[in-house]
Formats: structure tokens, sequence, C-alpha cells
């Protein structure tokens, strides 16, 4: 399940303009632009994630990411901080793998995404974790997500298998949804909190 056909393909010429190396840049200290990526197996939801935050839709028909999509978000923080998200979901399928640093280099957020039904994909999220840690940005923020939890009854993973590597590795952990939206605002809010803020001038 890709989510992901009524995605562009790629980002029109110029649009990650003004991010630093650490893929976050700012006009001000309130008003941040961060380039976020998604890693994960392929069918375990980034597309979906990514369409119910942005348009607050899911296409349980839709197609599967080919090479990656790009779309953006912006949200408000409860301090009047805003966040412009620029994301990457890129494809899970294996032939796509060699093409992932092209889109997570920089970037400063990385969402590690796995299907709570499905043991391989987590083993999955643990080799891009791994991956990013030997690749990735100094500082980047790291989230896994468990999805798919509306299938509590196809549940492989256990919740806790998902903290304690989180926690192992400086990430944070959530379970979502896409299919019934649970969580999927909460997890870029989480992100933003997270984010490191510009030293004013």
């Amino acid at each position: 399940m890709g989510c992901s056909s009524s995605l562009p393909d790629r980002a029109p010429s110029g649009r990650s303009a003004g991010l630093n190396s650490e893929g976050i840049g700012a006009a001000d200290a309130k008003n941040l632009k961060v380039k976020l990526v998604l890693l994960g197996d392929s069918g375990v939801g980034k597309s979906c994630i990514v369409l119910r935050f942005v348009r607050g839709q899911f296409d349980p028909t839709s197609k599967v990411t080919v090479g990656a999509s790009f779309l953006s978000q912006t949200i408000a923080l409860q301090d009047s901080t805003t966040v412009k998200f620029e994301i990457w979901d890129t494809a899970g399928q294996e032939r796509y793998a060699a093409l992932a640093p092209l889109y997570y280099r920089g970037a400063g957020v990385a969402v590690v995404v796995y299907d709570i039904t499905s043991p391989e994909s987590f083993t999955k999220a643990q080799y891009w974790v791994k991956e990013l840690q030997k690749h990735g940005s100094a500082d980047i923020v790291m989230a896994l997500v468990g999805n798919k939890a509306d299938l509590q009854d196809r549940r492989e993973v256990p919740a806790q298998d998902g903290i304690d590597y989180a926690e192992k590795n400086g990430m944070f952990f959530i379970e979502t949804s896409a299919k019934t939206a649970d969580n999927i605002n909460l997890l870029f809010e989480e992100i933003a909190k997270r984010l490191p803020r510009p030293a004013l001038l």
C-alpha cells in the first residue's frame, strides 16, 4: 500500500533552499523549516501517514511509492512557533534502497516506520536506524513509529520492543494508525517540539 497516488514524484526545484546542512532552516526563531525523511519497509504505511497528516485522507487502494514523493505541511505549536515540514517519503522496496541516502542526507528529521503486524518490517526499521547513525546528520531528530495500530488482533511486534529499541538509540517512540488517524498529528507535534531552535542573534 503506497497512499501516494496523489503525491508528486519529486520536489519543485528550489523547494529545499534555505536549509542548512542539518536540514533545519529558519526565517527567525519562531518560524522553522525542516527536511523530514520517512524510511521503512515497503507496505508499512509511510505514504499513508504522510497523506493523513497533510490532507487528512486515507486511501486503502493507493499504489506503492516509486522512488520518492514530496509534500509539505506547516504546523503551529502552543508557543506560537511554526514548523514547516518538507517531507520526503521514500520507496520501501529493496531495489530503491540505494537511493535512500539521497533523501536522508541533510535531513533534520527521520521517521522510521514499521508495521506492528510484521516482525520483518521491525528488523528493517532497525537497519535504517543503523544507516542513519552512520550516515545521517549528527543531531538528526529520529522517531520510531509502529504503524497499523488499528490491527491489534494481528499484532506481532510488542509495543515494549519498540519502546526499548527507541530508548537504546536516542529516539522517541509512538504507535500510529494512518487508517484511523490515531496519533498521526501527535507524531509530528512531538517531532516539532524536539527540533533544535536556532540561537537568537
